[in-house]
């Protein structure tokens, strides 16, 4: 039950943040493409996930995808992924995380 409603929370700040104006600009999904090398050995080039563990993210919101790399990149989001996830996003640039979050968005 707080899973779901913590869900539910997040879904809501993202929609807000999206409605807002606080989102990213939008990313590039051809340049996306170009910089997704490190992505692809957990998460595939088509976003579908290499092994269980990964998650999928073909088709996932771009903005939740844009926020979350960004949330790894300052160290800010928690779990057993994050020590995988936050030193690859460490050196992304807010670009490059766009780009690789519309890219996948469009998976």
């Amino acid at each position: 039950m707080v899973r779901l409603m913590m869900k539910a929370s997040a879904a809501a700040l993202l929609s807000g943040l999206a409605f807002s104006g606080l989102a990213s600009a939008a990313g590039d999904p051809a340049a996306g493409a170009e910089k997704i090398t490190l992505c692809v050995a957990c998460h595939g080039t088509d976003g579908k996930a290499t092994a269980a563990i990964y998650p999928s993210l073909s088709g996932q919101s771009a903005t939740y995808l844009d926020m979350a790399l960004k949330a790894y990149r300052a160290g800010e989001r928690g779990g057993g992924m994050s020590m995988v996830m936050t030193p690859m996003a460490a050196s992304l640039s807010d670009q490059d995380i766009a780009d690789i979050s519309a890219y996948y968005s469009e998976q």
